[in-house]
C-alpha cells in the first residue's frame, strides 16, 4: 500500500474505532451498547456470564456456609424466654396533696429512658442475684454445669440474658429473661419486676429520711438566725432612741417643709433688695435723678415734696412776669424752692439708706434661714440612715421568720411522705411458664435463612473475587475494552492433532467448526476497504504459543481457496515454524534472499497448495534484527508485493522481541492473535499499544483456542449445540456428495 493509501487508512481510524459488526461478531452480543466507538462497558449480561463460568465456586461456598449454619442450629441448646410487664406511672399517686422529695414525674422520653436505665442498673441485678437461692439457684446454674456459685457469677449471667424492652408509644416496659429452663426464666423475670418496685420504694424512703434529717438541721440553724435578728433589732432601737421612729420622722419632715418655705421667702426678699440697691447705685453712677425710680418716687414724703416743688416752680414763673429777680417776693419764692429741694434730697438719701439697710437685713435673714435649713436636713438625713438600718434589721427578722415557718412546714410534709406507701409503677402481667412456650433459640428459620442468604452472598462474592484476580484474556470485553482492539475472528479449540494437520485444517476439513471460523474471518476482512485492499499483512501475538503461525497458514489458505495468489513468509528468524506446518525443508529462505546468496525463485517453495506458496525462514539467524532492517529485506517485500495478491508474514511475539515492529512499516496492516484464557491482560494491552503506536492499520484481534465447553459463557450466540449439529449435518452432506462423485 502506498503512502496516500496508508494515510487514508489512518485517517479512517481503522484499528481504533470499528462500527461494532465484524462479519457476524456483533459487539451487541457482548453487551457493549450500540457497538460504536467510545468506551466499552460491562453489561448485566457480562456479569451473568462471569457467574455461569464460576458457578461451582458459588455452589461449594454456599454448601459450606449453609451446612455450617445447619450444624450450628441443630447443636444449640433450646432457650426459653419469659416476660413480665411493668407499667410506669406518669406521676406518683397523690394520697395527700403535698410535694414529694424527689420529682419522679415522666414528662419526656428522657424521663422514661431514665427509668428504663434504672431497671437495667447493676444494683437491681445484684439484688435479684441475692434473692436467688436454694433450689432456685441450683436450677438456675444447671445449664452452666454448676451447683453453687458466688454472687458475681450469677450477676454476670443475669446481665447477659436479661433484656428490658419498652413498648412503643406507651409507658409499658417488658422485662424478659432467657434460660434453658422455662420455669427459671419466668421466676427470674418476675424477680426483676418485683425488685424494681422495691428499689423505687427504698429510694423514696431513703430520700425522705435524708431530706427530713437535713431539714431538721436547717430548722435549728434558721431558728437561731431569727433569735439573733430579734436581739439585733431591739438593741438598735435602744441605742438610737428609735422607739417612736414614725412620729419623730413626721415632726422632722414638717419642720423641714416650714423651713423650706421660709428659705424661699427670704430668697425672694433678698433678690428684691439686691435689685433696688443695684438700681440706686446705677442711677448715682450715671447721674440720673433717683426720683425716676418707682420705689423712691412713690414714697409719700418725696411725692409731697415733688408736688410742692412743682407748685413753687409755677409760682416763681408767674412772679418773674411781674417782678425783677431781686424783688423780695422773688427771693422769698426762690428760698422756699431751695428749701424744698434740700428736703427732697434729704428724703431721697434717707430712702436710699433704708434700701441699703433692707438689703443687709435680707442678707442676714437669708443666711440664717439657710443655716437652719442645713441643720434640719442633716437631722433628716441622720434619721433616714437610722431608719434604713432599722428597716433592714426588721426586714431580715421577718424574712427569716417566714423561712423558718416554711422549712418547719416542709419538714412535717417530708416526715409524712416518707411514711406513706405509694408506688411509681405496677406489675401488669407476671411472667408464667407453660408447656406451650416455644423456645426462642435456636431460631431455625432465621438461622437457615441467614445460612441461605449468607452462603449465596459469600459464594457470589468469592466468584467475583476469583474473576477479579483472574486477569487473563478470555472475553470480548477483555479484548475490546481492555486490550483496545476490535474482535474480528474467533477460532474454536482444536482437538489433538499433529501440527501440519492443524496448519492446513481449512483444506483438510479435520474440524469443520474451525474451517468455518476462518471463512468467517476471511469474510470479515473483505468487508473493510483497508483489509480488503491490503496486500501485505503481518500476523503476531503477545507471547509464544498463541497460534499466530496457525492463524497465518490457515488464513492464507482460506484466501488461496478463494482464487487469490498467496505467499506465506516466515519472518520468525529466531524460532521458524512455517516449514514444519507444511513438512518442507528450511534450508533456504528469507535469510538467504536478504543476504544475496539466493533469489526469491530459489527460496520460495511453489505449489504446496493451490494458489499458495511458502517462503521459509532459511534457518535460524544469529542477527535477525540486522536482517530485517537491511535493504535486501525491503527489496524482497517490494518484489513479493508485485508477484502475489496477498502476502502473509508470520513474526515473533511482541512481548519477547521487537522484530514485528521492524517489519510493521513495510506492511499494509496487522492482525493480533490472542489465545483464549492464556495471556495476561496487561501484557496483551502493552503489545497491542505497540501495534497501534506504529501508525499502521491494525485490522483487529483473532481469538484462538476457544474452549467449546465454556464458550457458552462468553460466545453462546456463535458456538452452542444447535450450531454444532449444523456443522455435523453439513459434514455428512459433504461426505455424501464426495461418495456420489
Amino acid at each position: 500500500m502506498d503512502a496516500p493509501d496508508k494515510k487514508k487508512s489512518q485517517d479512517s481510524g481503522y484499528g481504533y474505532n470499528y462500527s461494532g459488526n465484524y462479519a457476524g461478531y456483533s459487539a451487541v452480543g457482548y453487551g457493549y451498547g450500540d457497538g460504536g466507538g467510545g468506551s466499552v462497558q460491562r453489561s448485566f449480561q457480562d456479569y451473568l456470564l462471569i457467574l455461569r463460568e464460576r458457578i461451582w465456586y458459588v455452589v461449594v461456598v454456599f454448601l459450606v456456609v449453609f451446612s455450617s449454619s445447619l450444624v450450628y442450629t441443630l447443636s444449640q441448646t433450646k432457650v426459653y424466654r419469659s416476660s413480665a410487664t411493668v407499667q410506669i406511672f406518669r406521676r406518683d399517686p397523690n394520697v395527700i396533696q403535698m410535694q414529694q422529695v424527689m420529682d419522679n414525674d415522666i414528662r419526656s422520653a428522657e424521663d422514661l429512658n431514665t427509668q428504663i436505665k434504672v431497671l437495667e442498673s447493676a444494683s437491681i441485678i445484684r439484688k435479684v442475684a441475692e434473692r436467688i437461692s436454694g433450689d432456685d439457684l441450683r436450677a438456675f446454674l444447671a445449664p452452666y454445669e454448676r451447683t453453687a456459685a458466688d454472687t458475681s457469677f450469677v450477676t454476670e449471667i443475669l446481665a447477659v440474658n436479661r433484656k428490658v424492652v419498652q413498648t412503643r408509644l406507651s409507658l409499658i416496659v417488658n422485662v424478659t429473661y432467657d434460660h434453658p429452663d422455662r420455669f427459671v426464666a419466668a421466676k427470674v423475670s418476675n424477680l426483676f419486676a418485683d425488685e424494681y418496685l422495691a428499689h423505687n420504694t427504698r429510694i423514696r424512703i431513703d430520700d425522705s429520711r435524708t431530706a427530713f434529717d437535713a431539714l431538721n438541721v436547717t430548722v435549728d440553724d434558721q431558728r437561731k438566725k431569727v433569735e439573733q435578728n430579734a436581739n439585733d433589732l431591739q438593741g438598735y432601737k435602744e441605742k438610737n432612741n428609735m422607739v417612736s421612729l414614725d412620729s419623730r420622722k413626721d415632726i422632722v419632715n414638717e419642720t423641714l417643709k416650714a423651713i423650706n418655705l421660709e428659705a424661699n421667702r427670704a430668697a425672694n426678699i433678698l433678690n428684691a433688695a439686691e435689685i433696688r440697691t443695684n438700681q440706686v447705685k446705677e442711677h448715682r453712677a450715671k447721674g440720673i435723678d433717683l426720683t425716676d425710680l418707682p420705689f423712691i418716687a412713690n414714697q409719700p414724703l418725696i411725692a409731697a415734696l415733688n408736688q410742692q416743688r412743682s407748685t413753687q416752680q409755677i409760682a416763681i414763673a408767674q412772679l418773674r412776669e411781674r417782678y425783677l429777680p431781686k424783688h423780695p417776693k422773688m427771693n422769698e419764692a426762690l428760698n422756699s424752692l431751695a428749701q424744698t429741694e434740700r428736703e427732697t434730697k434729704k428724703a431721697i438719701e434717707s430712702v436710699c439708706a433704708q434700701v441699703e439697710s433692707d438689703h443687709q437685713s435680707a442678707i442676714r435673714n437669708y443666711e440664717q434661714v439657710q443655716e437652719d435649713l442645713r441643720k434640719q436636713k442633716a437631722e433628716s438625713l441622720d434619721l433616714d440612715r437610722y431608719a434604713l438600718q432599722y428597716t433592714k434589721l426588721e426586714r431580715d427578722l421577718k424574712l427569716n421568720e417566714q423561712i423558718l415557718q416554711s422549712i418547719t412546714g416542709r419538714a412535717r410534709e417530708t416526715s409524712m411522705t416518707g411514711s406513706i406507701q405509694t408506688q411509681s409503677a405496677r406489675i401488669v402481667d407476671r411472667a408464667g411458664a407453660s408447656p406451650e412456650n416455644k423456645p426462642i433459640s435456636p431460631n431455625v428459620p432465621l438461622n437457615l435463612g441467614l445460612g441461605l442468604v449468607g452462603g449465596l452472598g459469600l459464594g457470589l462474592a468469592f466468584a467475583f473475587f476469583v474473576a477479579f484476580i483472574d486477569d487473563r484474556v478470555k472475553s470480548s470485553f477483555d479484548i475490546e475494552g481492555v486490550v483496545g482492539l476490535p474482535l474480528i475472528g474467533i477460532i474454536p479449540q482444536i482437538k489433538r492433532m499433529e501440527q501440519p494437520d492443524k496448519a492446513q485444517i481449512v483444506i483438510n476439513n479435520a474440524d469443520r467448526q474451525v474451517a468455518e471460523a476462518f471463512l468467517t474471518l476471511h469474510s470479515s476482512m473483505r468487508l473493510k476497504d483497508e483489509s480488503k485492499n491490503a496486500k501485505c499483512i503481518l500476523i503476531t501475538s503477545t507471547i509464544p504459543g498463541e497460534g499466530k503461525s496457525f492463524t497465518t497458514t490457515n488464513l492464507a489458505l482460506t484466501f488461496a481457496a478463494h482464487g487469490e495468489r498467496v505467499l506465506i513468509i516466515d519472518c520468525d528468524l529466531r524460532k521458524p515454524n512455517i516449514h514444519k506446518s507444511f513438512r518442507v525443508e528450511n534450508t533456504k529462505g528469507v535469510i538467504d534472499v536478504c543476504g544475496g546468496t539466493a533469489t526469491l525463485d530459489d527460496a520460495i517453495i511453489f505449489g504446496l497448495q493451490p494458489n499458495c506458496d511458502v517462503l521459509p525462514a532459511g534457518g535460524r539467524a544469529k542477527n535477525p534484527t540486522q536482517i530485517l532492517n537491511s535493504k535486501g529485506f525491503e527489496l524482497m517485500i517490494s518484489e513479493v508485493r508485485k508477484r502475489y495478491d496477498r502476502v502473509f508474514i508470520d513474526t515473533p511475539p511482541l512481548a519477547a522481541v521487537s522484530d514485528a515492529l521492524i517489519i510493521l512499516p513495510l506492511v499494509d496492516g496487522s492482525i493480533f492473535t490472542i489465545f483464549f484464557n492464556k495471556v495476561r491482560r496487561k501484557a496483551a494491552q502493552f503489545s497491542a499499544k505497540k501495534l497501534l503506536e506504529a501508525n499502521v492499520p491494525n485490522f483487529g484481534a483473532v481469538l484462538n483456542g476457544l474452549n467449546l465447553a465454556v464458550s457458552g459463557y462468553y460466545y453462546a450466540q456463535y458456538y452452542d449445540k444447535s450450531y454444532k449439529d449444523y456443522y455435523v449435518v453439513m459434514s455428512k452432506n459433504e461426505g455424501h456428495e464426495k461418495d456420489e462423485s
